[in-house]
């Protein structure tokens, strides 16, 4: 009971400048994925190209995931206390939209594996259409963990109840069957994105080392795979900090474990999700100048004809 006095009294001294620190960034990275997202939808003809859907979804869900992962925090540190349900659909749906992530990154890195290996097929397999059905597979895949969860949660708990303190993941689910099965879902995606992505960049390389026309092309996407690689990292990272957020922590010191909880939101949570929309966009020779075009307002720059490829 003292420690918990004392972390509530902790919380409550820094939440100011604590807030203020994660949350400008959100903000901030927040308003590029939005300038960015409108800098696609102001060119259609970047939408025909499944390169660019699956970017624009990127950005999307990414930007879903850094909202929802500043309101939690925002939750967290102001003690607010909801019914279950709301705390169920806030949850469930952050479980969405971080395993989106790398099931993203994995549709990306077939689209660039066919667009490589197979190119004279490229046009009649990475249509819009087939873009948009490979998003709803990746949106069902992605929403199975949760709504699994919902339906047991339904049938096994009071679902009256007020959440303690702040609404978080445990605080909810807390029979050991929810962590099981959650743990269960998420090796499963990494397992299958990461041999994905693997196969590909293999593929990728071997089609390099091979090719004797394009080799700029595959150099290029045989780099960009390897960028997906190291995305899926950053977001096998960001899974993990349920693990080193842990109540093992609170084993020691109560403010210690804070700034260490801290430190591991912004450092694993906060900031890849930040970075990666932005790599990926000035990394595209054809986007970066929409983008700065519509970023500086149209004053700094002009957006040069789009070749469509």
């Amino acid at each position: 009971m003292n420690n918990t006095k004392q972390v509530t009294h902790l919380m409550l001294n820094q939440t100011p400048v604590k807030t203020l620190l994660s949350v400008l960034p959100c903000l901030l990275f927040l308003y590029i994925n939005g300038v960015m997202l409108f800098a696609l939808l102001k060119k259609p003809v970047l939408l025909e190209s499944s390169r660019y859907i699956l970017f624009g979804h990127l950005l999307f869900t990414d930007s879903l995931q850094l909202l929802v992962s500043m309101l939690l925090y925002i939750f967290a540190v102001t003690m607010v206390q909801m019914i279950s349900y709301i705390c169920i659909i806030v949850t469930l749906f952050a479980t969405i939209v971080v395993k989106m992530s790398p099931l993203n990154l994995a549709a990306m890195s077939l689209e660039r594996y066919v667009a490589i290996c197979f190119p004279l097929r490229y046009a009649d397999i990475a249509t819009s259409r087939t873009t948009r059905v490979a998003i709803a597979v990746m949106w069902t895949m992605a929403s199975v963990d949760s709504f699994t969860q919902l339906l047991l949660f339904v049938s096994l708990e009071n679902t009256s109840f007020t959440v303690p303190r702040f609404c978080n993941k445990n605080s909810v689910f807390r029979l050991q069957i929810y962590s099981t099965l959650n743990k269960a879902f998420t090796i499963l995606y990494f397992v299958s994105v990461s041999l994905i992505i693997i196969y590909t960049y293999i593929a990728i390389m071997i089609t390099v080392k091979s090719a004797s026309s394009n080799i700029r092309s595959a150099t290029k996407a045989h780099r960009t795979v390897l960028l997906h690689l190291f995305q899926l990292c950053l977001c096998l990272t960001s899974t993990l900090f349920n693990m080193m957020n842990s109540s093992s922590l609170w084993n020691i010191n109560p403010d210690m474990a804070l700034h260490i909880q801290y430190a591991l939101f912004l450092g694993v949570i906060i900031f890849p999700k930040c970075l990666s929309p932005l790599i990926y966009g000035l990394r595209d020779n054809t986007f970066r100048h929409v983008f700065k075009y519509y970023f500086s307002f149209g004053f700094k720059t002009t957006v040069r004809p789009v070749i469509k490829t």
